[in-house]
């Protein structure tokens, strides 16, 4: 395989450089160009040719390397937003379940899930195989085997900077059962639950769309995931706060909700922001390449129009939040940001901007709208995840027939179908864990604190007196 260096060697080894006595008088730059441009002419067109396709594999690959690792500072704002809304007793635990969930999702999509979602699909999943790892040929290649490089460039990208890529999005969607979840569920109990989810509930839902399933031979659209991603972390954590019930006390006799202000705004705030900085690698990383002139500029695209709908989300949640909630609600703001994020996530790559605009902005309506409704229904969820995650999902995936060419019948199928399946088979491991292990904690360890009672240590100790543990038994 012809690569730059050798381009370059071959240039200035030709027979133009048998006259360069006669140019030593010339200037610098005109004696380059005089060497080394007919030797690209020279070249065979099959030459140039390889050194193109190299090039869009390594650009490929670098596009889903870097935008993973942005996805993967997404659990990054997820800590901070969830440890920030929770009370300070609470918060230690919090930081424990984001990393907890982050190296659960990585093991399980390792060893099964991204086999059950991507390999051999048959409509409804995927190959029950163990394992994962780059192919034959990338293997052989870094043995020292160049002739197979021609072989490992044709795939158009490194095996594993997909599986990569597609790793974080899976820990996304357990981090939005974290935050729905908080102050009240066993730690153990939650782990076990991302262990289910990561390994089969999300792989599966990916099979039917993602993986080329029965959902992609109808022609259902969710460019980076509103459904696929967020409606199904939104699903899973509705089913997670049925069966472990909300906080004592977030719901009085007389029909009101006790306010539990967040324990540190700031830090929510940064998470919002950090959220907001890993959607670009979220959404504009699901272009899946970047070996063209035209990939580039549907990137560009992407980002814009998500950077977009995330603005429009804030501007109408902090809008109605007033006649809504009776007082300018900082929280509610901030998940507008995410509900309009959530919302364009299904198709982002309209070429129109002011689609987005219309569609982030009633994401945004759409969270604001859903916590209060959550709150009529006694239906404790800590940082307006299921509003945000599930409700903008659902709006985001129907938009994509206003700006995106959708069909209105296949969405809808679409969105029943992952709702059914993933509400009840996360309501049933939930009910199952509820009898075997106990979901909730006592009602005296949800009084002190999580993390005094499962680690023995406070977020703020210089703020809070820890109990003595003999007042936990």
């Amino acid at each position: 395989m012809i690569n730059r260096v050798n381009l370059f060697k071959y240039c200035y080894t030709s027979n133009l450089l048998q006259s360069k006595n006669k140019m030593l008088n010339l200037p610098k730059v005109i004696r380059f160009l005089l060497l080394t441009i007919p030797g690209f002419i020279l070249l065979p067109n099959v030459a140039l040719a390889e050194v193109g396709t190299e090039s869009q594999f390594i650009f490929n690959t670098f596009s889903f390397l870097i935008w993973g690792a942005l996805v993967m500072w997404m659990c990054a704002g997820f800590t901070m937003l969830e440890s920030g809304s929770v009370r300070t007793r609470n918060a230690s635990v919090i930081c424990l379940k984001n990393i907890g969930l982050y190296a659960i999702a990585s093991i399980t999509f390792f060893l099964i899930g991204y086999n059950l979602m991507y390999i051999d699909v048959n409509g409804f999943i995927g190959s029950f195989t163990l394992f994962y790892g780059s192919s034959s040929d990338e293997i052989l290649l870094l043995s020292g085997s160049d002739e197979l490089g021609e072989a490992v460039v044709s795939s158009g990208y490194s095996t594993m900077s997909d599986w990569f890529f597609q790793m974080v999005f899976v820990a996304t969607t357990a981090s939005i059962v974290s935050g729905a979840l908080a102050e009240r569920v066993k730690l153990w109990a939650f782990f076990l639950f991302i262990c289910v989810l990561t390994a089969f509930i999300y792989p599966i839902v990916g099979a039917w769309t993602w993986g080329g399933g029965w959902l992609s031979d109808m022609g259902f659209q969710d460019f980076a995931g509103s459904t696929i991603v967020h409606s199904t972390g939104g699903w899973a954590a509705l089913a997670g706060a049925l069966v472990v019930g909300a906080r004592t006390g977030k719901f009085r006799q007389d029909g009101t909700v006790k306010t539990t202000p967040p324990s540190n705004v700031p830090v929510v705030t940064l998470g919002i922001f950090i959220l907001w900085l890993g959607w670009f690698g979220f959404n504009g990383g699901s272009q899946l390449a970047l070996g063209s002139a035209a990939d580039a500029v549907a990137m560009s695209i992407v980002l814009v129009n998500t950077n977009l709908a995330a603005a429009a989300g804030v501007l109408v949640a902090l809008i109605i939040s007033r006649p809504l909630f009776g007082r300018v609600d900082l929280l509610s703001v901030l998940n507008g940001a995410i509900g309009g994020l959530v919302a364009i996530t299904a198709g982002p790559d309209m070429v129109a901007h002011g689609w987005a605009i219309l569609i982030g902005g009633i994401g945004g309506l759409v969270c604001s709208l859903g916590i209060r409704i959550l709150e009529k229904l006694k239906i404790d969820d800590v940082v307006g995840a299921v509003p945000a995650h599930l409700f903008a999902g659902i709006w985001g995936t129907i938009a994509t027939c206003l700006a995106s060419g959708a069909d209105i019948l296949i969405q809808l199928i679409g969105i029943f179908a992952v709702g059914i399946f993933v509400f009840f088979s996360s309501y049933i491991v939930w009910a199952i864990l509820e009898k075997v292990v106990g979901c909730r904690v006592s009602p005296n360890v949800e009084e002190l604190g999580q993390d005094v009672a499962e680690l023995g240590i406070e977020a703020y100790p210089e703020f809070v007196v820890m109990p003595d543990r003999d007042e936990l038994k």
